[in-house]
C-alpha cells in the first residue's frame, strides 16, 4: 500500500530506495489517487503538509527544487494541483485557506504561461505539450491542464485562449480526437492505438470544450 511507505526526510511519501527525499511530482499524484480511494486516511495530511512546505516563489513546484531549480516545472505544479483539488473533496477542511491559496497561486503559474509557452519568449516550451496523451503518468500537456482546470470550475481567463483553440481545432473529422502520443511505461494492457480515434481523449475534450463553450 502506497501510503505505508516510509516518509521522507523533509516530508511526503517516499516510495525511492536509494534516495532520502520525497518526489514532489509523486506526492502530488498519490495524492490525487488516495484522497478518491482513501479519502479517511490521516496520512493524506503529510502529503498535504509536505507539498505546501516545498511550494517555490514563482507560485508552482518543482521536482528539482532540492537540485536548484529556480523556477516551477509546469509538469509538477499540474500533478500537485490536481492532488490538491481532489484532496479538498474529502471535506476535512484541512489547511483549507493554505490549500486554496496555493491553488490560486498555482493556477496563475500555468495562466502566465498560456499553459504552453515560455512567460519569457512566448515560444513553446515543448512541443510536446500539445500532443494528446493518455494515460498521462506525470507528463503535462494542455488538454490535461483544460481538463484540470473545468473539473476544478476555474472560471475563463483569455490567456486559455490558445489552447483552447488548438484543442478544438484537433477535432478529427468525425468529431473524435485522436491519440496522438502515448508515453513510455509498463502497462497492464494497451487501451488505444495511436493514431486512432480516443474515447479518453475525446471525453476530456468534449468536457473542456463544453464548460468553456461560450469563449472558443
Amino acid at each position: 500500500m502506497v501510503l505505508r511507505a516510509p516518509v521522507g526526510t523533509r516530508g511526503g511519501i517516499n516510495l525511492a530506495k536509494t534516495i532520502h527525499e520525497s518526489d514532489v511530482c509523486i506526492n502530488g499524484m498519490i495524492l490525487n489517487y488516495s484522497s478518491y480511494f482513501l479519502p479517511d486516511d490521516v496520512r493524506l495530511k503529510l502529503i498535504v503538509d509536505y507539498l505546501l512546505e516545498v511550494k517555490m516563489g514563482d507560485g508552482g513546484w518543482n521536482c528539482a527544487y532540492l537540485k536548484g531549480a529556480s523556477h516551477s516545472s509546469l509538469h509538477t505544479t499540474l500533478s500537485v494541483l490536481e492532488g490538491l483539488n481532489e484532496f479538498k473533496s474529502c471535506r476535512v477542511n484541512y489547511r483549507l485557506n493554505e490549500i486554496i491559496l496555493a491553488e490560486k497561486l498555482g493556477i496563475e503559474f500555468l495562466l502566465v504561461h498560456h499553459l504552453y509557452k515560455s512567460h519569457r519568449t512566448g515560444k513553446i516550451i515543448d512541443p510536446k505539450m500539445l500532443r494528446l496523451s493518455y494515460p498521462s503518468r506525470w507528463r503535462y500537456d494542455i488538454l490535461r491542464a483544460l481538463d484540470y482546470f473545468q473539473k476544478a470550475k476555474i472560471k475563463f481567463d483569455h490567456r486559455m485562449s490558445d489552447a483552447l483553440n488548438v484543442i478544438k481545432k484537433k477535432q478529427y473529422i468525425n468529431g473524435t480526437w485522436l491519440l496522438q502520443a502515448p508515453h513510455e511505461g509498463e502497462v497492464h494492457f494497451e487501451m488505444e492505438k495511436v493514431g486512432k480515434p480516443s474515447r479518453w481523449n475525446t471525453l476530456r475534450a468534449l468536457r473542456v470544450l463544453q464548460f468553456y463553450e461560450q469563449f472558443v
